[in-house]
């Protein structure tokens, strides 16, 4: 009798090639206007990417590390980080829509997009999954939200429900013109000095747009020919080869020395967002 192996979600991290979706998950993220004002109108500029960015991503690495890989004390205690850093992140009487940062609604959404995120970075550099270990990720990644005000209940049920949810998501998707150039800044990497971009700032570019579901990408008015999608598909076999090649603990690497330093931050008093 074949045993079957317990899900590990070891198993399932791209390593360094999954960075690479990093700023389209961000656009689908602020897909939703409430999300994308949210952002743009933040008080909070100890968070804001355009004037911190490096803090800003080791903030946001470090959430995913401690929400997939941190134990309930961990989760917990960043989770009351995050929560005092979300305070001051609500709609004021001029914003165009409401908006709070502690809606469990828009957090369950920005929880589906990391997860669609996470598993698109998995299928691209490590291969198509069993219906089980497809299962069991998606399982998993209800931490995405539950490290949050995400309740479990509010996960959708399976991945046949999740796909309700997510075309009903989707009908939501709209930028307006201040969140998209907010976002286009982003992805031509504004934020860094002028000679980081060179050459970094047209590869973020290619692979954020080419990682971006269409839906995104028709909303964002970002063009994308056939021949980009070509070569886009020749860059992602070449990055798969690199990343199958990886052992387990060389893709686990990076997210185990993040969690250690979210943990000595912990000790420390030091903050974590």
């Amino acid at each position: 009798m074949t045993q079957v192996r317990p899900f590990d979600i070891r198993d399932h991290i791209a390593g360094p090639a999954g960075f690479l979706g990093s700023a389209a998950n961000v656009i689908m993220q602020l897909g939703w206007r409430e999300v994308g004002y949210g952002v743009l109108e933040s008080k909070v500029d100890s968070g804001n990417v355009m004037l911190r960015p490096w803090k800003r991503l080791r903030t946001t690495i470090s959430y995913l590390v401690v929400a997939l890989f941190g134990t309930e004390a961990d989760r917990a205690t960043y989770r009351e980080a995050v929560n005092r850093s979300h305070v001051a992140v609500r709609s004021s009487a001029d914003s165009p829509v409401k908006y709070n940062a502690f809606d469990p609604a828009l957090q369950l959404w920005v929880a589906a997009c990391l997860y669609v995120g996470f598993r698109d970075m998995r299928l691209a550099f490590l291969g198509p999954m069993t219906e089980a270990d497809a299962d069991g990720l998606y399982r998993y990644c209800s931490r995405l939200g539950t490290s949050l005000q995400v309740s479990l209940e509010s996960w959708p049920a399976d991945r046949d429900a999740f796909e309700v949810y997510w075309a009903e998501g989707l009908a939501r998707v709209r930028y307006d013109e201040p969140v998209r150039q907010h976002l286009l800044a982003l992805v031509d990497l504004q934020m860094i000095p002028r000679w980081m971009r060179v050459g970094n700032g047209a590869m973020n570019r290619f692979t954020t747009v080419g990682f971006l579901p269409p839906e995104f990408r028709e909303a964002m008015g970002l063009t994308w020919t056939a021949a980009q999608q070509r070569r886009f598909d020749r860059f992602v076999k070449v990055a798969r080869g690199g990343s199958r090649l990886l052992p387990r603990w060389a893709r686990m690497l990076p997210i185990q020395l993040q969690l250690a330093e979210v943990r000595m931050r912990i000790r420390r008093g030091w903050s974590l967002t």
